[in-house]
Order: C-alpha cells, then sequence, then structure tokens
C-alpha cells in the first residue's frame, strides 16, 4: 500500500506539542521520555535510559522514523482516505496515544462512518493523563481537531479505499489457485477424451502436477491468512 501523505503543519503539531527535550525526563505520569516524546513504548531506535542525552539531529530522526511506523500502522484501519492535513492529525493522536488504542477509538469508528464532526469531537476526548485532564493535552486535541475539521466547507475529494478482506476465497491468490486447480483437472480429462496410450499418461501427468502446485500455493496462503497476513 502507498504510504499517505502527512502535512507539514500536522508535522509541526506534533513537534510543537511534544516539545523538544534533548535530556531523559519523566513525563506528567512518569514515563522516561527523551526528544520528540520518544519512550520505550516506541519499539524502535536505541531506547531510553535514566541520564541519556541525545543531540537536536537524532530526536528529529526519532520523531521521523516514528511518525512513519505509527502513519503505516494506522493507514490500513481507514476505509475513507483523509486528506494530508486529517491523516497527520489521527497520526498526532495515534502518536500520542499508542497505534492499539487508536485503531479501537470512537474517532475512527466515525471518521470510517462518513462522520467527519463527530470523528474530530472523539479526538477531544483524549485529554486526560493518570485520569487527569491536562490543559496541554486539550490544547493538543482541540488543534488535532481543528485540522480534521478544516476542509469541511470545501471539497476535499475523499476516495473509498479497499474494504479490508474478511474471508480467505477473497484472497486473488486463492482464487487465482482454485483456478489452476479446475482448469488441471479439466485439461486431465480432456486428455484422456482426445488422446491415446503413453500421449494420455504424459498430459495427466503434467496435469497432477499444475494441480499440486496450485494446492501447494493455496495451502501457504491459508496459512498466511491465519496468521494475519492478508
Amino acid at each position: 500500500m502507498e504510504p499517505w501523505p502527512i502535512s507539514d503543519k500536522a508535522l509541526e503539531l506534533i513537534k510543537e506539542f511534544e516539545g523538544l527535550r534533548l535530556n531523559a525526563y519523566r513525563d506528567p505520569v512518569g514515563v522516561l521520555t527523551i526528544g520528540y516524546g520518544y519512550t520505550n513504548d516506541a519499539g524502535f531506535g536505541p531506547g531510553v535510559s535514566p541520564g541519556d542525552v541525545w543531540t537536536a539531529q537524532q530526536a528529529e530522526d526519532m520523531l521521523r522514523e516514528g511518525v512513519m511506523r505509527f502513519a503505516g500502522n494506522i493507514q490500513p484501519h481507514f476505509a475513507i482516505k483523509p486528506n494530508p492535513d486529517e491523516f497527520g492529525a489521527f497520526v498526532s493522536l495515534a502518536y500520542n496515544i499508542g497505534w492499539q488504542s487508536f485503531i479501537k477509538s470512537t474517532a475512527l469508528k466515525r471518521w470510517n462512518a462518513g462522520d467527519v464532526r463527530g470523528a474530530a469531537e472523539a479526538v477531544t476526548w483524549w485529554n486526560k493523563a493518570g485520569g487527569k485532564v491536562l490543559r496541554g493535552l486539550t490544547r493538543r486535541r482541540e488543534a488535532e481537531a481543528a485540522l480534521i475539521t478544516a476542509n469541511l466547507d470545501q471539497p476535499v475529494g475523499r476516495v473509498e479505499i479497499d474494504k479490508p478482506r474478511e474471508k480467505p476465497a477473497q484472497s486473488s491468490t486463492v482464487k487465482a489457485s482454485a483456478g489452476q486447480i479446475a482448469g488441471a483437472v479439466g485439461g486431465g480429462i480432456g486428455a484422456v477424451a482426445g488422446l491415446d496410450g503413453n500421449a494420455q499418461l504424459i498430459a495427466i501427468a503434467g496435469c497432477v502436477l499444475v494441480a499440486l502446485l496450485a494446492l501447494w500455493i493455496m495451502r501457504e496462503r491459508l496459512k498466511a491468512w491465519n496468521d494475519g497476513r492478508r
């Protein structure tokens, strides 16, 4: 899937509200943090330990990698493609609350239902840390919501994207394999009917090999499906 663009406004929003700290510190709920909101929960990079010091370039690099990773994690879960401002706002939210929380959020559900204003409203609900409303989070959520609703009075040209496949039969690989098996069976029947002796055996053997190969491909695709690789 082609990565969707994120607007510069959204990236600057993330920088502004994450803030740049080159020395490791504890955030308001006690999580060890450095750079532009980088923590050990990020799942990439060098990690952060008490006493760590980064350069500004290292902080910038980790931010961009983090934004790219979070964007890639949430992109497949959209039923309607956002514009760069809208997508950037959602990435900002996911970067702050975790992409796993975002894909389960009411904000995404409302967006996928075509309710843009409702999605923006649901974004503003994520303004608490440790059970307390924080002014900084409230301002960030309002800024993200503003990016989402900025173009409501203008045609934004949203494009419906492919819906996630829910059944193995929707896989093009499985469909093609089934077609090959059917073709091989048909070829075998034709060989029996139209040829004699050794020619029949050779033709049937070829059809059997094609069918076995198609069955193996189908089996591997179904295994991948069961593993969540769709």
